[in-house]
């Protein structure tokens, strides 16, 4: 799965035990722009991502499903990003564990069934 924006987006596997990691930053031309400029840019971002996800049909498909938890933590992350109130230069780590199965991210940051760091 390649999503092209102003994320960096990373996935590994725990060191210290079973699940993944996955490893969000910004991209330094996005970290660049003036804070109105990157409330604009992440907001076409979000959208570009939904059309993505509604243009493949099979709904069990593998990048689909990857695609979906980046829209989730990027539906999130928009309004601290409009606001100015994120730290950008930091690197934003989900843990998700094997037991996460079929949950969303929204149940992972919840924390019935993963965690987030």
């Amino acid at each position: 799965m390649k999503i092209q924006g102003p994320l960096k987006i990373g996935l590994l596997d725990r060191p210290e035990g079973p699940g993944r990691e996955l490893h969000l930053s910004f991209t330094p031309e996005f970290r660049n722009l003036d804070l109105g400029a990157q409330g604009q840019s992440f907001r076409r971002y979000v959208a570009e991502l939904r059309g993505q996800i509604e243009a493949i049909a099979d709904r069990d498909d593998r990048d689909r499903r990857g695609m979906l938890i980046v829209l989730q933590i990027a539906e999130q992350l928009l309004p601290h990003i409009a606001d100015g109130d994120m730290a950008l230069e930091e690197t934003i780590v989900v843990e998700i564990g094997p037991e996460a199965g079929g949950l969303s991210i929204v149940d992972l940051l919840r924390g019935d069934g993963g965690g987030c760091a």
